[in-house]
């Protein structure tokens, strides 16, 4: 062994330990391989930043964006919803779909993207089908790492090892050319859950708990009494309202009503000082005089009515949670040096600072009745806060020195930020894959175009298509690009090569296929699956160029083996992501994965020779 290698080789270690141990953090440790391979000599600063300018680092970065555009448009809550609907209680049939669903999606956008996305999906059906999370997690983070064998963009180690073999001067893989070894390590995963499920940990754990605990808008509804305070109005042809701005009715002062809502032509508006009324539309109004079922109250309503010539509307606390994608409500409360202590609610003014709506104070357990909107403010009164979700999350991202979040609703997780686009998305989505697929230009191009056409149409914008992309995936794989260049110029992936030829002499290309597979497996166990497979990628091809075979059997088994990181919470972010809300320990992952990733080899190492000739 030359000193060079040696030098590399204990660099490399060094990754290894550091990937293992999460200390610092992996994108970190890239950060330092780039500094220090250089510093050698055995390749040049270029040579180690070149990982930035490959098409293939562009192409995963604009997938996240595609991502991005399901989530906003609410893409993937449909299918979720879809999923409920279909499935019903019976948990085999839930496994199924689950896993098809989430394999398919992840086909088209990046594993642990979908992962996220799907997580409050699993939990919103383990709540309502009284099915524990843990039995749906592993599924969920299987299906997903079985969608990376789906399609070429699927995962990040098909994108590595199809630059390995363009860079070696081959032909890439095409679009499709996973789905036939994907589609049936899906199906044996599907049998394989519905047996090993009952392997899996009972139970709740308490982050999940916690947010069982979380009030919804029914919650808050009923906690406050609203169902039957506030009140529904239609404008009628005849009314005085029509046609007059907001600022001059004058609605708080002249009928003691404050107006949270309007909804014209299933449109949910926020009211202004300068909305003009118009006839038809349906107002939310909160009296805010006195306890609810009094004389008062009800003359009170008959008189507003009456004066303005409104259609009373029902009202139940259904309509909170209908309306829960516009509307939604927050608890807050009063600190010690809030100046709002001893201002009523009208003199706070809490739409023209917060541009939301008190509609209820909490002092103890119960709520207050009577003229709340003329009660002073004390001292650690819970407050009832009702308005557009914007002004909600704003609230709660800056914080106030006058007010303190304390309870969100659960909605809030499921608000779309942008509504009815999701159409365009799918749009944008078959169009990607179409251009992917027929080659007409490469698919890099294609992604950027998606990208572009997405912020067009409106289902993202630059500040979401930023936060959207995983720069610690990206600066990862750049940081161990440079490993796969020293490797191969200081001769370590020859001897690589040479010692899996002579572990394997004698047992066929079959065996060879299988160690490899092996190799990458366990190395995945201690770093990532990206990581791996820029180590593995050129040992393969040099293997293949050793037997005078062709190159693409053994690039797909690596392919397939980095994406069959099954056996520990470490080895994908797929698998940490499900950890919390699964309850699972590190042990659960070794129990359920390593089986299966023997059934994904002998699925492999038969079907890639087959489909994919020696």
């Amino acid at each position: 062994m030359n000193p060079d290698l040696a030098v590399v080789l204990a660099l490399l270690a060094m990754a290894i330990v550091m990937f293992a141990i999460n200390r610092p953090r992996m994108d970190a440790v890239a950060l330092i391989v780039i500094c220090l391979l250089p510093l050698t000599g055995v390749i040049e600063m270029s040579e180690a930043l070149a990982g930035f300018s490959d098409s293939n680092i562009v192409l995963i970065a604009a997938l996240f964006v595609l991502g991005e555009g399901l989530v906003r448009t609410g893409v993937a809550r449909q299918l979720g919803d879809w999923l409920v609907a279909k499935a019903g209680s019976s948990q085999p049939r839930l496994i199924s779909l689950l896993m098809s669903v989430v394999c398919g999606l992840g086909a088209t956008m990046s594993s642990t993207a979908v992962t996220a996305i799907f997580i409050p999906v699993v939990l919103r059906i383990s709540r309502s089908t009284k099915i524990a999370p843990s039995k749906l997690m592993m599924p969920l983070s299987t299906a997903a790492l079985i969608s990376g064998m789906i399609t070429l963009v699927a995962t990040a180690p098909n994108l590595v090892v199809n630059s390995e073999l363009v860079r070696r001067g081959h032909d890439g893989f095409h679009f499709f050319s996973f789905t036939p070894f994907g589609v049936p390590v899906l199906i044996c995963a599907i049998g394989y859950m519905l047996i090993a499920r009952r392997w899996l940990p009972e139970g709740e754990d308490d982050m999940l708990a916690g947010r069982h605990r979380r009030p919804t808008l029914k919650t808050l509804v009923d906690r406050y009494h609203l169902a039957d305070r506030e009140h529904r109005l239609r404008i009628l042809e005849d009314s005085p309202l029509a046609g007059k701005v907001l600022d001059e009715i004058s609605l708080r002062q002249n009928a003691h009503a404050n107006l949270i809502s309007i909804q014209r032509n299933r449109t949910l508006l926020q009211p202004t000082a300068k909305t003009i009324l118009q006839v038809g539309d349906i107002l939310f109004v909160d009296l805010m005089l006195t306890s609810s079922g009094t004389d008062e109250e009800q003359v009170s309503i008959e008189n507003l009515r009456e004066t303005y010539r409104l259609a009373a509307l029902p009202l139940s606390g259904a309509h909170f949670a209908d309306q829960a994608q516009e509307i939604g409500m927050a608890e807050v409360m009063i600190p010690a040096d809030s100046d709002l202590i001893g201002k009523t609610i009208i003199e706070a003014s809490f739409r023209t600072r917060f541009g939301l709506s008190a509609i209820g104070v909490r002092r103890g357990v119960e709520p207050l009745s009577g003229a709340i909107k003329n009660e002073p403010l004390r001292l650690g009164d819970t407050l009832l806060l009702i308005g557009p979700w914007k002004a909600i999350r704003q609230l709660s991202i800056t914080g106030e020195r006058d007010l303190v979040p304390l309870n969100l609703p659960a909605e809030i997780e499921e608000v779309l930020p942008v509504k009815g686009k999701m159409i365009h998305a799918l749009l944008v989505l078959l169009l990607v894959v179409g251009l992917m697929v027929s080659g007409i230009i490469p698919n890099v191009q294609a992604a950027i175009i998606g990208c572009l056409l997405m912020g067009a149409l409106g289902c993202i914008d630059f500040e979401s298509g930023y936060r959207s992309i995983d720069w610690k995936t990206i600066v990862l794989i750049v940081g161990m690009l440079p490993f796969s260049i020293a490797l191969q110029e200081t001769g370590g992936v020859d001897i690589a090569s040479d010692t899996l030829m002579a572990i394997t002499s004698g047992m066929g290309p079959r065996g060879v296929l299988a160690a490899l597979f092996l190799t990458t497996a366990i190395l995945g166990l201690f770093i990532s699956n990206t990581a791996t497979a820029v180590l593995m990628a050129p040992v393969a091809l040099n293997i293949a160029e050793h037997m005078d075979a062709s190159p693409y059997p053994f690039a797909m088994i690596v392919a397939l083996a980095a994406s069959a990181a099954f056996m520990t919470p470490v080895s994908s972010p797929v698998n940490t992501l499900v950890v919390t809300p699964g309850g699972y320990r590190f042990g659960d992952f070794l129990k359920i994965g390593m089986p299966f990733t023997m059934v994904v080899l002998i699925i492999s190492v038969l079907m890639v020779p087959w489909l994919l000739p020696l």
